[in-house]
């Protein structure tokens, strides 16, 4: 549920946006039609984008009226968008409102009054050209599935204490039921029959024994010895597990395994202090598993995604190829949700921040510790993510047990001889000595030699207290170095 605060400060993206009352309703279509096209989101009015002053709208009852028909006079087809108000206080201090217009992801393709096609491309409405229009039309066929009612489920086969954890989560107000029938179409009446007939996403998220409906709709984690996949009498599998259940417990259940199969190394970095670097940042696993619940064909059943670990590197294997107009050349800047209600759930459990932000945000971490962009392709409608291994030093030890990034346990087999590769900022740091303090330097080349070191790290490290490490981080921020991601998940990218 989005609050004022939220409103002031969240950035502007692929599924939020501001707009000032004045804006016409030619303008405000752009974004609405640009959302219905791709995952949805929420626009609120009565604020200044740039500003994030609080205009209100009860001033503007004109501009009001017209704003609450754009949805369906400058929309073709028209949106079916949710309005509602949220009380404020507005920039000449009185009591005033906000218009909050919830757009959903829409099944059609969607235009303004111009029969121009837009879509919503981070915090942008990109104009479609003809070939982008007519892909998306057919792509949007596939968004169907999991809005389908699944054959012989009732109401019986859903999780209703799983219901009442997440209406709880978003502040829903109403019962469990309630919420399933006036949402996502999760149960509707059949107008023939009158029976409640469920849907797949239901199923899904909430359903008792999603595999009774679904057989494959599992994640299966694969463990090899070697750097590729071999069969027969050299068969080099060493473990096999798979994971059933809601698309939730497969998010947590595989995250956690694949926790375990991560090693960590030890080593002597520049300036003689000791560092630790896993082989794969904790925010690419999770990224990695959560797009491929997210996003995999449902339709395809005849098998499951698929995680193969190899020495040098992991492998995500999904049914179904990249949706609407994802294509591997630009998947770090456009979105396309193929389940947008999977997706809508996922990131209220906040594996998703904002939609769109995760492959980038995978190819700086792996950027900032000197390994090469995941390689994505999509064949045999089976869309394959390649995630390298990150280089760590020659014969140092692997760490087992607790750290400050992640819960890590021994990995079976794990090599202990990887190859040198350690790319160092070392002669870039070096160039501004005169311009830092040495506590600065060496705070600098303790973030390039881990990304992921915190700040209770460098005060044990240096010996000072962690409220001066803070304040020398303040001074690096953004001109030599900056936070990727939150506080407690994100990691340092060093400025080069």
């Amino acid at each position: 549920m989005l609050t004022l605060k939220d409103i002031r400060t969240r950035d502007e993206g692929q599924t939020f946006d501001c707009k000032s009352i004045q804006v016409t309703p030619k303008a405000l279509a752009v974004p609405i039609v640009a959302m219905a096209n791709a995952d949805g989101g929420v626009l609120v009015v009565g604020v200044t984008d740039r500003k994030r002053e609080f205009e209100g709208i009860d001033r503007y009852p004109e501009k009001l009226n017209e704003i609450l028909r754009v949805p369906f006079d400058f929309c073709i087809p028209s949106v079916s968008v949710k309005f509602s108000y949220m009380p404020c206080v507005n920039k000449d201090g009185e009591k005033d409102r906000l218009l909050l217009i919830q757009v959903p992801a829409s099944q059609t393709l969607h235009t303004n009054q111009a029969d121009e096609a837009f879509m919503r491309s981070g915090d942008k409405s990109r104009k479609l050209s003809f070939d982008e229009r007519i892909q998306l039309m057919y792509d949007k066929g596939e968004r169907y599935f999991e809005n389908t009612a699944v054959y012989g489920a009732k109401v019986s086969d859903i999780d209703m204490t799983a219901v009442t954890k997440y209406v709880k989560r978003i502040g829903y107000g109403k019962k469990p039921l309630d919420y399933l029938k006036e949402n996502n179409d999760f149960v509707r009446t059949n107008p023939k029959t009158g029976d409640d007939e469920v849907s797949t996403a239901c199923i899904l998220l909430f359903g008792k024994n999603p595999q009774k409906f679904f057989p494959r709709a599992r994640t299966r984690f694969i463990r090899y010895v070697g750097t590729e996949e071999k069969t027969g009498a050299e068969m080099n599998v060493i473990k096999d597990v798979t994971f059933e259940g809601t698309i939730l417990n497969q998010v947590q259940k595989t995250v956690e395994f694949i926790e375990t199969q991560v090693a960590e190394h030890t080593f002597l970095g520049n300036k003689g202090i000791f560092v630790t670097r896993r082989d794969y940042p904790v925010f690419a696993i999770q990224e990695m598993v959560v797009n491929a619940c997210c996003h995999r064909a449902y339709n395809i059943k005849g098998t499951e995604i698929q995680i193969k670990m190899f020495d040098d590197h992991i492998v995500f294997e999904s049914p179904g190829n990249l949706p609407g107009l994802v294509r591997p050349w630009n998947i770090r800047h456009t979105h396309f949700s193929r389940n947008p209600v999977i997706a809508a759930f996922l990131k209220a459990h906040e594996y998703v921040k904002e939609f769109g932000e995760g492959i980038d945000r995978v190819c700086r971490e792996l950027n900032a510790n000197g390994t090469a962009e995941p390689k994505i392709t999509d064949n045999d409608f089976i869309l394959r993510v390649n995630l390298h291994k990150i280089d760590a030093p020659i014969n140092v030890p692997v760490n087992v047990g607790v750290t400050d990034n992640a819960p890590l346990n021994a990995p079976l087999n794990a090599p202990l001889n990887a190859s040198v590769n350690v790319v160092g900022t070392e002669k870039y740091i070096d160039k501004f000595t005169d311009q830092l303090t040495e506590t600065q330097t060496t705070i600098l080349q303790l973030m390039s030699d881990n990304p992921y070191i915190t700040k209770t790290d460098i005060a044990n490290i240096l010996g000072i207290d962690e409220s001066t490490v803070w304040r020398n981080i303040e001074k690096l921020r953004d001109v030599y170095v900056r936070r990727v991601g939150s506080k407690k998940t994100g990691f340092w990218e060093v400025l080069k």
